[in-house]
C-alpha cells in the first residue's frame, strides 16, 4: 500500500505555511525528493497492518434509542458485555455506563459530534478491560458533550441531555449522560472524563457522586483526549463507597499512557473509607465562594453542610488561596491553546508523546473534522479560533507563560494542605438551570455552556485529587460540595467524602414524576 503523495501545488502550500520560498522548478524538485521520503511512510503502514493492526470484535449494540427507551437522551447505544472469564468478582452483578469518549472495542463511538459519528474503535480503552476483568456488565455509552467541551448538557449532536430531577433541566457535562444513567438508577456505576470539571459538574447538577482522580493515577488510555496535561478518567457513582470500589479496579499504570509516570500503583481505596475525620483539619476555601453567578443558596448549603463536620470530630475552618481563582485563568489558556493544537489540529492524540495511539481513529477524525466544522459546537469553535491565534500569532508563548505558572498553583494549594487534611469548597456555583430554547444567542450560548466551571476548573491544571458529593438540595435541585486532597492521597478525599455523604443523609433520590417538556429545547440532530 502506498500513502497518498503530495502534488507540486501541495508543496508550494507546504512552502508557503513554513516560509519557505520556492519557484516552480523547485516545488517540482521536491516533490520528487518528498515522494522518496515516503517510502518510508509505506512501509511503516504494511508493518503496522501486518503486526499490530487492530480487528474490532464482532459485538451487538442497539442504537439510535429515543422516546421511552432514552427518555434523557442520555444513552447513545445500549449493549451487554461480559468477560467470558473474569479475573475477579468485585464488580460482579454491576452494571456499568462508558462515557462516549472511551472505546469499547466493537460499540460506536460518537464522542458526541457528527466528526466521529460512524466511527467503531478495534480496542477497548484500559479501563474498560479493567472493569470486565473485575465482572462489571458493560451496558452501553453514555451521551457526553460535543468532543467533551461544556460543562452543561446542550452540545451533542445527538440532542440534549436531560436532568433526571427536572428533565427541562441541564444535566451538566461533558459526562452528562454518565451522571444522568447513574442518578436515574438506570446503571450502578459509570465512567466519566473531566478536563474542566466535567465528571463533577454533573456529579453535582444530577446530585450524584464524582471524584476525579489525581492526575495520571487513572489511565487515560482509550480515551479521547483534549489536552494531555488535564486529562482525567475516573468513577461517577451512587454513592461514595461504590466510587471507591470502582477506583480501586481502574487505578494504576498500564504501561501506554504517557500522562503515567508507571509508579502509579492499584490499591484498595475501600480500605479505611469508614474511619471517620476525627481529628482531622478541614479548610474551607474562601475563594471558592461568592462568585459573581454564585446562589447565595448554594454557597449557605455548602457552609451548613460542611459545618457537619465538626459533629464528627474534625476542626473546620476558613482558609484563603487567592491562586484558586487565578488558577482558573492558567487552565483557559492551556485548555484553549492546547485543545487547539492537540484535539484538533492534532486529530485527538497529537505528535511528541509516548504511548498508545489510535491511528484509525485519527485518521478518521481528520477527514470528518473538516468535513462537518459547521456542525461543531459553538464552544468547540471558540477554542478553534482563540486557541489558532495563540498558537500562531502569539507563537503559543501564552501556553508556554500559563505551563510556567502551573507549580505556582499547585504550590499554593500543597501549602494549605499542609494545614488542612482536605480542602472544600462548593462544586458549582449554581444548581442546574433551563435548557436553553432554539435561537439562542453565541454570547449566551458559551455563557451557558462554560459559566460553572470556576471551581472545578483550576484542580484539572494542578492535578490534586477532587471529590463531587450530595450537599442537600435547593429549591427541590441538588448541591455539591467539593473534596480536594494531596496528590495520589485520593484514599483521604474519598474517606472525608464517606463520613460527610453519611453526615448529609446520603444519596438522594430523583422524583420520577418528572416530565420531559419543554419542546422548543435546542438540538442539534
Amino acid at each position: 500500500m502506498s500513502v497518498e503523495r503530495p502534488g507540486v501545488d501541495a508543496i508550494g502550500s507546504a512552502a508557503k505555511h513554513f516560509g519557505v520560498h520556492l519557484d516552480e522548478s523547485e516545488c517540482v524538485e521536491f516533490a520528487g525528493l518528498v515522494d522518496g521520503a515516503l517510502g518510508s511512510y509505506d512501509a511503516v503502514d504494511e508493518l503496522y497492518a501486518t503486526s499490530v493492526a487492530p480487528v474490532a470484535p464482532d459485538r451487538e449494540y442497539v442504537a439510535e434509542l429515543e422516546g421511552e427507551s432514552n427518555p434523557l437522551g442520555a444513552w447513545y447505544v445500549t449493549t451487554s458485555l461480559t468477560a467470558d472469564v473474569p479475573a475477579d468478582d468485585r464488580l460482579a452483578g454491576r452494571r456499568v455506563a462508558i462515557k462516549d469518549n472511551v472505546a469499547v472495542a466493537g460499540i460506536p463511538m460518537m464522542n458526541g459530534s457528527r466528526t466521529l459519528k460512524g466511527f467503531i474503535p478495534s480496542r477497548d480503552a484500559t479501563v474498560v478491560s479493567r472493569l470486565l476483568d473485575a465482572g462489571a456488565e458493560i451496558v452501553g455509552k453514555a451521551v457526553c458533550e460535543d468532543l467533551c467541551f461544556s460543562g452543561s448538557s446542550f452540545t451533542p449532536a445527538s440532542g440534549p441531555v436531560r436532568n433526571p430531577w427536572d428533565r427541562t433541566r441541564e444535566a451538566g457535562g461533558s459526562s452528562g449522560g454518565s451522571a444522568a444513567l447513574v442518578a436515574n438508577g438506570d446503571v450502578d456505576l459509570a465512567i466519566g472524563g473531566d478536563q474542566g470539571g466535567s465528571i463533577r459538574i454533573p456529579a453535582s447538577f444530577c446530585g450524584v457522586v464524582g471524584h476525579k482522580p489525581t492526575f495520571g493515577l487513572v489511565p487515560y488510555t482509550g480515551a479521547f483526549p483534549i489536552e494531555r496535561t488535564i486529562d482525567h478518567v475516573g468513577p461517577i457513582a451512587r454513592t461514595v463507597a461504590d466510587a471507591a470500589l470502582m477506583l480501586s479496579v481502574i487505578a494504576g499504570a498500564d504501561g501506554l499512557d504517557p500522562r503515567q509516570s508507571g509508579a502509579e500503583a492499584a490499591a484498595d481505596y475501600l480500605s479505611g473509607l469508614g474511619d471517620g475525620v476525627e481529628g482531622m483539619r478541614i479548610g474551607v476555601v474562601n475563594e471558592g465562594f461568592g462568585h459573581d453567578v454564585s446562589e447565595p443558596e448554594v454557597d449557605e448549603t455548602v457552609r451548613a453542610a460542611v459545618q457537619g463536620f465538626t459533629e464528627a470530630g474534625a476542626v473546620v475552618e476558613e482558609v484563603s488561596i487567592p491562586w484558586h481563582r487565578d488558577a482558573f485563568h492558567v487552565w483557559n489558556v492551556i485548555a484553549t491553546d492546547g485543545g487547539a493544537y492537540q484535539m484538533l489540529d492534532g486529530n485527538g492524540y497529537g505528535l511528541n508523546a509516548g504511548g498508545l495511539y489510535d491511528p484509525e481513529q485519527m485518521a478518521y477524525f481528520a477527514k470528518h473534522r473538516i468535513e462537518y466544522a459547521d456542525s461543531l459546537s459553538e464552544t468547540v469553535k471558540l477554542v478553534a479560533l482563540c486557541g489558532y491565534h495563540g498558537v500562531t500569532a502569539l507563537g503559543a508563548a501564552s501556553y508556554g507563560k500559563a505551563r510556567n505558572l502551573v507549580p505556582l498553583a499547585r504550590a499554593a494549594y500543597d501549602a494549605a494542605l499542609q494545614t488542612y487534611d482536605v480542602l472544600v469548597m462548593p462544586t458549582l456555583p449554581y444548581v442546574a438551570s433551563e435548557l436553553p430554547g432554539a435561537g439562542i444567542d453565541r454570547a449566551t450560548y458559551l455563557t451557558k455552556a462554560l459559566g460553572m466551571i470556576a471551581n472545578t476548573a483550576p484542580l484539572d491544571v494542578t492535578g490534586h485529587p477532587a471529590l463531587s458529593v450530595p450537599a442537600g438540595l435547593v429549591n427541590g435541585l441538588p448541591v455539591g460540595t467539593m473534596i480536594i486532597g494531596k496528590h495520589h492521597d485520593d484514599a483521604t478525599v474519598l474517606r472525608v467524602g464517606q463520613t460527610f455523604e453519611q453526615l448529609t443523609g446520603g444519596f438522594p433520590t430523583p422524583p420520577h414524576h418528572a416530565t420531559a417538556t419543554a419542546t422548543s429545547t435546542l438540538t442539534f440532530a
